[in-house]
């Protein structure tokens, strides 16, 4: 008799994953309609487990330089094919991944992507330029932000756009943030020009970005159903705070990791409501020319 999980206990697996590891957002998973939610985790959960391989950390907390990444990318790359040809791995990130993929049809080749941003952090990449920071956040964010948006059931190729702007939005918002951590790890993902302004300089430029991407994202949401909607709208405001904490805080914005409160997220929830179902009448339905195009 198969021992294998399923379905159930992998999705729960999941549910335990993102609570860990992203209070916000487990906060705003919980706005969608159950299989939306449940595939979201599964996302989720699958990216969790790759990201804590690479940086030999749990749930996203203790990373450290590891001695082995390029094994470790390696390893990665080979359950996600895995994955993505069906197989099982015994392993609940990437059986739910293989999940994800069996449910959604989500396009194998962004889910390939996202693996191609965990071996630029192995390699120890560092941006030569402002377009070379938005394809990073393109492979570990925005690309992640397409996928979700398959799970609710996105297929439109210029929604799927706003999805990465939104995710590239979202992590700007983290690189921001984490500028200090990052530089303790010997990471940097500024802009060689950026970095030269210093922190504080830098983070504003950051936080300024994130909120154009940001932008643009919300205006994705008219394609998409209520739940869904609010949800990436509450999501939304969650970051959008912690970009604008950072630079609201200055030099001290690194002395304490910068975060949104359980008061907080409850409260973009709630002020996430009435623009969700105003979506249609709020949000720009063109997307910015301004801004960088994932590739396609």
């Amino acid at each position: 008799m198969s021992t294998r999980p399923g379905r159930a206990a992998i999705v729960a697996t999941a549910g335990e994953s993102i609570a860990r590891g992203s209070r916000s957002f487990a906060a705003a998973s919980r706005l969608f309609d159950r299989r939306t939610r449940e595939r979201a985790w599964l996302l989720y959960a699958w990216c969790r487990r790759a990201d804590d391989i690479a940086d030999g950390q749990d749930h996203g907390h203790g990373a450290h330089a590891v001695a082995d990444p390029e094994a470790r990318i390696e390893a990665i790359r080979l359950r996600t094919e895995a994955a993505l040809a069906g197989e099982w791995i015994g392993d609940a990130g990437f059986d739910g991944l293989r999940i994800f993929l069996a449910e959604t049809g989500a396009p194998e080749g962004l889910v390939r992507d996202v693996v191609a941003g965990f071996a630029l952090d192995a390699q120890g990449w560092r941006p030569a330029s402002e377009d070379d920071l938005y394809r990073y956040c393109y492979h570990v964010a925005g690309a992640v932000g397409c996928l979700m948006a398959v799970a609710m059931g996105v297929t439109d190729a210029a929604v799927l756009d706003r999805a990465c702007d939104l995710g590239i939005g979202f992590q700007l918002a983290n690189i921001a943030r984490d500028i200090a951590e990052d530089e303790a790890a010997g990471r940097c993902y500024l802009p060689p020009e950026w970095l030269a302004e210093g922190r504080v300089a830098a983070a504003a430029k950051l936080a300024e970005r994130a909120a154009a991407y940001a932008a643009s994202g919300r205006g994705g949401t008219a394609a998409l159903g209520f739940r869904s909607a609010w949800a990436v709208l509450a999501a939304a405001g969650i970051y959008g705070d912690i970009a604008c904490k950072v630079t609201e805080r200055g030099e001290a914005a690194w002395d304490k990791r910068v975060s949104t409160g359980i008061v907080g997220k409850l409260g973009w929830i709630a002020r996430s409501l009435g623009p969700a179902w105003n979506r249609k009448r709020l949000y720009p339905q063109e997307r910015p020319g301004n801004l960088w195009t994932r590739p396609r």
